[in-house]
């Protein structure tokens, strides 16, 4: 037997009071999880590349059941069902997916890293009239991306290799939505800790586009990518936590401000659930509590 093991950031979410005791939920990169047993895991990794030697570069592993993506055996970054390859397995992925509630129709969406590809997969199925382009720093992501069944780039789907920082802060393709989900061990990239960052993602979006991004890590850097994300639109944004995993989704519009028609919307995440399988009337449901919560702290 082989467990896996993992550290948790200085500040991060305490254990759920429901869990009688148990231990903390661990943290995978993505999100609080509680560790699973892998017996007789086996080791997957992409050909050798040149001039990999002397890098970290990651493996997956498979136990026939689960395929998760690793830098190494203590954190998963991120994992697939073998018997459900499309399903979005944790719980921050599929409520991301509430962008549709205000963008049904996206013609160009740009995910900010690749992992186990459970975003890119999602979107490039579900919404066949929407190109997506994903940004990965690591091309040791990128090499491991056969073993997650991710679909070969074509005229609707391309991988960048790319740092995101790097890309954004040049002039490009707008696109009608960001989701970001860049994460090491530790929570957000170091490397998106600045207001400049978050400006030049508004930057890229079309009028009326929308980022939303996975906001995870010790609370002082939670908030201060929260502080980042409201000035950079302008104080136009949701912020809404993930019970159970620790995670904290931010939904950011480019758009004048105005108070969503909830009827309207709740009547359209009814018929997104039927399209797509996944809970959108909880998803409306959070959204609007998240939004009331913050009309109230505003004084408003």
């Amino acid at each position: 037997m082989m467990e896996i093991e993992a550290g948790r950031p200085a500040g991060g979410i305490a254990p759920d009071p429901d869990d009688n005791g148990a231990a903390a939920p661990f943290f995978n990169g993505n999100a609080f999880l509680p560790p699973r047993q892998l017996a007789h895991a086996s080791i997957l990794r992409p050909p050798p590349r040149p001039g990999r030697e002397g890098e970290t570069a990651p493996f997956v592993m498979d136990d026939g059941l689960m395929r998760s993506l690793h830098f190494n055996p203590r954190f998963v970054q991120s994992e697939m069902s073998i018997d459900e390859p499309y399903a979005l397995k944790l719980a921050y992925t599929r409520q991301m997916m509430a962008f549709l509630l205000f963008l049904p129709r996206p013609r160009h969406i740009v995910i900010v890293g690749l992992g186990g590809g459970s975003l890119t997969k999602f979107c490039h199925r579900e919404l066949p009239r929407t190109r997506v382009t994903t940004v990965e720093i690591d091309q040791g992501v990128i090499d491991c991306a056969a073993f997650f069944g991710i679909p070969a780039e074509d005229e609707r789907m391309r991988i960048v290799h790319a740092d995101a920082v790097d890309y954004f802060a040049a002039a490009g393709e707008h696109a009608d939505l960001i989701l970001l989900d860049g994460c090491d061990e530790f929570g957000i990239t170091p490397a998106f800790d600045s207001l400049r960052f978050y400006q030049n993602l508004r930057d890229r979006l079309r009028p009326g586009g929308l980022l939303v991004a996975n906001l995870i890590g010790a609370d002082a850097v939670v908030e201060r990518h929260r502080r980042y994300i409201m000035a950079s639109f302008d104080d136009r944004v949701i912020v809404q936590d993930v019970p159970g995993e620790g995670n904290h989704l931010a939904f950011a519009f480019n758009e004048p401000w105005r108070t969503p028609d909830w009827p309207a919307l709740e009547r359209e995440a009814r018929k997104l659930a039927l399209r797509h399988g996944l809970d959108f009337p909880a998803f409306a449901r959070k959204l609007r509590r998240g939004h009331e919560q913050q009309l109230r702290w505003r004084g408003r």
